[in-house]
């Protein structure tokens, strides 16, 4: 497909707050329009280096609306570019897309639908990482008086929503301390969300973020990338909140920097890589995608989530990471179509149903 010139679908997602959608579900959601706006710094930066590439881009926008699946099916595109995070507002629904691609056999980069729901679902994720052999935080799920899981954890600890993503539901209060702290916030994750909570051992260290390229089978991860988090105010939990991601206006969102992670000695390196390499395989993440990790002053390793289709805006982790590899953005973004495009060139050479091989 070197050199081969394609006909690009952007793919995005939109929603108004207020706005009624034929069969969506009333979930509470915080802040969408914050998210809308880094979809669109997103998909520009996107649509110039697919030019650059020369491919013919276009953008095509899921709405939430029976018709936009239909014109999606129409479109008439090589390759999908996947950036939706949502199906009329509901994150849950995100590996419905491409389920959705898969069964008009549209090829679209990024994670499957598989991949997509073992990812979103934090519970099952850390169930496969503590299958595998990967280290994370004990924990315990909950939603209205049920325990689905429990380890024996202690205290503090972090609560937050199993499905949702973004940060959104993690502030200061999401670290807790005591039983009527927990009892309060879980409440908090059940009203506000309808999702059940996760409670899980709170880790003190650093927060490392490492970006892989690649395949189920051969996988590359960039330069580890740290979102230091040393600044905060004293007594300010020291987590990647949803003020520290996306507030811009917040003490917070000021006093936090990511940068390329430094002064770590190699075995410590290499132990942050392999471990992400490991979790980036264990819930069938391919093409893209970034895995989050607390790196303890015992030097212990814990992944804390995987993150499909993280997040491409040429300033944000992922993009840096990039570059610190020696790629520039637009070969970041060639590199993830091809990955995308081989994929489905392979399948397309499969041999029929009772050929031999």
């Amino acid at each position: 497909m070197v050199g081969t010139k394609l006909k690009i679908a952007i793919l995005y997602d939109v929603w108004e707050d207020g706005v009624e959608i034929a069969e969506a579900p009333a979930r509470k959601k915080q802040k969408p329009g914050k998210r809308t706006k880094k979809e669109k710094e997103d998909r520009e930066e996107i649509f110039e280096s697919l030019e650059k590439l020369g491919h013919a881009p276009f953008y095509q926008v899921l709405d939430g609306t029976p018709q936009c699946l239909q014109s999606l099916a129409k479109c008439d595109a090589d390759l999908i570019f996947n950036l939706t995070e949502s199906f009329a507002g509901d994150d849950t629904k995100e590996m419905n897309i491409a389920a959705y691609l898969d069964l008009i056999g549209i090829p679209y980069t990024g994670a499957g639908p598989h991949a997509n729901f073992l990812a979103q679902d934090k519970g099952t994720a850390k169930k496969m990482f503590a299958f595998h052999g990967i280290k994370t935080p004990y924990f315990a799920t909950s939603y209205r008086g049920r325990i689905d899981h429990s380890h024996d954890i202690r205290f503090p600890l972090i609560v937050k929503p199993i499905w949702e993503d973004g940060s959104i539901g993690i502030n200061a209060d999401a670290v807790v301390h005591e039983i009527k702290e927990l009892m309060e916030r879980v409440e908090y994750i059940q009203d506000e969300f309808d999702s059940p909570a996760l409670i899980e051992e709170y880790i003190e260290g650093r927060e490392i973020y490492s970006a892989i390229l690649g395949s189920y089978e051969h996988t590359e991860s960039l330069p580890l990338v740290e979102l230091d988090l040393s600044r905060l105010p004293k007594g300010t939990p020291r987590i990647a909140s949803y003020d520290v991601k996306f507030e811009k206006d917040t003490e917070a969102h000021r006093l936090t920097k990511s940068r390329l992670a430094e002064n770590l000695d190699e075995d410590t390196a290499a132990l942050l890589s392999t471990t992400a390499l490991a979790a980036y395989q264990a819930v069938k993440l391919r093409d893209y995608g970034r895995i989050d990790m607390r790196l303890s002053s015992k030097g212990e390793v814990y992944v804390i989530e995987a993150n499909p289709n993280p997040w491409l805006s040429n300033k944000q982790e992922f993009a840096m990471a990039a570059r610190a590899s020696g790629r520039t953005y637009t070969q970041l973004i060639g590199e993830i179509v091809g990955l995308a495009m081989a994929r489905y060139a392979t399948r397309s050479k499969a041999p029929a149903s009772g050929q031999k091989i």
